[in-house]
């Protein structure tokens, strides 16, 4: 620590005050010290004058010997303006923050969300700040970054179903651009290629509203990760300030009772006879932590307000985009799929087509021997609805016996109607899979 020496005039406000309390003074104290500068005062806009420093003279008479009863008096005294001759103390905080004041700020962080009767049974009556309703927004902070956690979370989800959507799309657009590649009928050629490539416009619709989507998951991830924690951090800051402004004022008010104390048994106090310096070194850390915990408690109030506008507005804002993006998409596919005209789609199975089948009438094993009993497979029946709705009809298997003689029965049937044979049409069958297949 050091002291320099210097003067100031301030002007007094209309309550005839200049805004300072003064301590020390006869007979326990040499000298008369600044314990606070009050803040909007004269003082304190003059902004010379700090907590510690020592008042040597007012209006130029020496206040040496004098009690601070009879210092306040002259200041008072003075008509307008006050002329102080001051001996400014020059000291690190950093030698202020001790072991004590550290404990001290622990014993605040246990006992903040405690009641003021409680914190005044602990001896932290002037702990002003207990139950601050700032640090209590800590809690509502978590809670409100749990609930963009899960939006964005289901927003993930939805925009990963949507990309398997897309690729389930791209196959169906590739599978029957593919078919009307290899189909010989060029109506049936045509049709399927257009209903591919209507499968690939509406996987390119969803790339579009997944790029939006992603447009919104940028914006709520950047709520999520820069504005919320940037506001957590400001309040962890402003609590830790508050309290180290608050051990501050507890070890100045056990310091003060310690020199009541003191003075109650009529005893000298060694600091207090040479010049209180440790005491006014702790007013000056308290006076600098009280201007860092009101620059913080400014900066929260700021921050609180913008982050509940923005979670207020915005989130209202993305949420209608979000929903806004899933109905512009579904509602433009189901257009494209309005506006193809695809069916209904007849392919003539019995001649040349892209869809080959065995012929159901012909025997697989009819050049092998075959043995008495054997299984003759399953024969499959295919028919298709004017509503669209695929009927399978399945042939039960037959042996070998019972086999021969459908196709001797069949023999009789074809001598008797030889011409309807001819015309490819099988009246004592179940519709085959040649017929012909209508898509709608």
């Amino acid at each position: 620590m050091s002291v320099t020496s210097g003067s100031t005039t301030i002007t007094k406000d209309n309550s005839n005050l200049i805004g300072i309390s003064i301590g020390g003074g006869v007979p326990f104290c040499p000298v008369v010290y600044v314990v606070q500068v009050f803040d909007n005062t004269p003082a304190s806009k003059d902004g010379i004058l700090e907590a510690g420093d020592e008042i040597v003279a007012v209006n130029g008479t020496n206040v040496r010997g004098k009690t601070k009863v009879e210092v306040a008096k002259m200041i008072q005294s003075t008509p307008s303006e006050v002329v102080i001759n001051y001996n400014k103390l020059h000291a690190d905080v950093k030698e202020g923050k001790t072991l004590d004041i550290v404990l001290k700020k622990m014993k605040h962080r246990l006992v903040d969300n405690m009641s003021s009767e409680t914190a005044d049974a602990l001896g932290l009556s002037r702990a002003i700040l207990c139950n601050d309703s700032l640090i209590k927004r800590l809690a509502d902070l978590e809670g409100i970054e749990f609930m963009y956690e899960g939006l964005c979370e289901h927003i993930r989800q939805t925009a990963k179903a949507l990309v398997d959507l897309c690729h389930i799309y791209k196959e169906f657009g590739d599978v029957f651009a593919s078919i009307g590649v290899r189909e010989p009928q060029p109506e049936a050629s045509l049709a399927f290629t257009k209903f591919g490539d209507t499968h690939r416009l509406i996987e390119k619709k969803g790339i579009e509203m997944l790029r939006s989507i992603k447009l919104i998951m940028l914006d709520l991830k950047t709520f999520l990760s820069k504005a919320i924690p940037d506001t957590r951090l400001t309040i962890k800051k402003y609590a830790d300030t508050k309290f180290e402004y608050l051990s501050y004022c507890l070890k100045i008010k056990e310091m003060d009772d310690e020199e009541y104390a003191y003075q109650a048994l009529d005893e000298p106090l060694y600091r207090v006879e040479t010049g209180n310096f440790e005491y006014r070194l702790i007013l000056r850390c308290r006076q600098e932590a009280k201007a860092r915990f009101a620059s913080l408690r400014s900066d929260v109030l700021v921050k609180l307000e913008l982050l509940d506008q923005k979670h207020v507005q915005d989130v209202i804002s993305q949420l209608q985009k979000l929903l806004s993006a899933l109905s512009t998409y579904h509602a433009e596919s189901y257009q494209i799929l309005k506006e193809g005209n695809f069916f209904p789609l007849e392919v003539d199975l019995s001649s040349n087509c892209t869809f080959n089948y065995p012929d159901p009438t012909t025997s697989p094993y009819q050049d092998e021997d075959e043995e008495e009993g054997e299984t003759i497979p399953d024969e499959v029946g295919i028919e298709v609805t004017e509503e669209g709705i695929l009927n399978l009809t399945l042939t039960p298997a037959l042996t070998t016996a019972e086999h021969l003689s459908s196709l001797v029965s069949g023999a009789e049937v074809g001598n008797t109607s030889n011409t309807s044979s001819k015309e490819g049409k099988e009246t004592s069958s179940p519709k085959a899979i040649d017929d012909l297949l209508s898509l709608e």
